[in-house]
């Protein structure tokens, strides 16, 4: 009896990587770029708990680009030139005025622009937009600036002290608020930017949206749809939250609200988030139209 053999993608990688061998000088002189951008991106960003899904976006991103590559070597064509030239001028002015005045967020956008200009070089802009899921989901590892995120997480943060600490003097827990400083007892809390809801908002949105892709495919309307009740989730999370650290703090004293718990109580809370956008995705799904279901 004579067994078939079926092909497997082996041969396909291989070109992969002979490809990769053949751009080498390219991909050094980019990585001569990007290590001193990493190393600021870790020392500035993400240690920081806002910060901390970038290497899990930078990760999961390039993975699904990898994914990717077979489909858009079939499909792609050389850029244009000019094109080409004038996005990485752009791309590297943009890094340098960022290294050179520490702006991380442009340092980051310059090197995203870099690589998305090197892509579209061997590829064409025709393959990157048939493909926009992967570009488009990678760009959530750059670094909003702080002006932003003050704008932004300002509001938030005094909706999110102000819900909080409204619900526990209802329920006879005797604390006050001052703009996003809450008094509990002796002690004294400031709702700060990892506790408003933003850190949560774009690691929910990134992550929503990769699971998305990965188990329905892209869709823009269903995607849009599940981010904006992705919104609500995060903020509501983080009220959550600070009731929690201020019931630790009001019952067990600041050293416990602010050491381990504090940080275990943000995991917890962001992966119960996660749990609720899976539901609501698996509700969402029979609810909407058809033309609005990912392909």
């Amino acid at each position: 009896m004579s067994h078939e053999v079926t092909p497997t993608a082996a041969p396909e990688r291989s070109d992969d990587v002979r490809l990769l061998l053949r751009f080498w000088p390219l991909l050094i002189g980019f990585a001569v770029l990007a290590a001193p951008t990493f190393q600021a991106l870790g020392k500035q960003v993400w240690s920081r708990e806002s910060g901390a899904h970038g290497p899990i976006i930078l990760a999961t991103g390039a993975w699904l680009l990898w994914r990717a590559v077979p489909t858009m070597r079939e499909e792609g064509r050389p850029g244009s030139p000019w094109l080409t030239a004038l996005l990485m001028a752009l791309s590297l002015a943009c890094y340098v005025f960022g290294r050179a005045f520490d702006f991380i967020s442009l340092e980051a956008l310059g090197l995203y622009g870099v690589a998305a200009t090197m892509i579209q070089a061997h590829l064409g802009l025709r393959t990157m937009f048939r493909h926009w899921f992967q570009f488009f989901y990678l760009g959530f590892a750059i670094p909003p600036p702080q002006w932003f995120l003050d704008q932004v997480t300002g509001p938030l943060k005094q909706f999110v002290s102000h819900v909080s600490t409204g619900t526990l003097s209802a329920l006879g827990i005797p604390l006050s608020r001052e703009g996003v400083t809450i008094y509990v007892a002796q002690y004294q809390l400031l709702v700060e930017d990892a506790c408003s809801g933003m850190n949560s908002l774009t690691g929910l949105t990134a992550i929503s949206l990769f699971y998305i892709y990965l188990l329905r495919g892209s869709s823009v309307k269903y995607s849009l749809l599940l981010t904006a009740f992705v919104i609500p989730i995060a903020v509501a999370g983080n009220i959550v939250r600070v009731m929690t650290l201020i019931l630790l703090t009001y019952f067990f004293g600041d050293e416990v609200a602010q050491g381990f718990l504090h940080y275990t109580a943000g995991f917890f809370l962001f992966v119960i988030d996660l749990i609720l956008v899976f539901l609501l995705d698996n509700l969402l799904i029979k609810l909407v139209p058809k033309s609005w279901r990912p392909a």
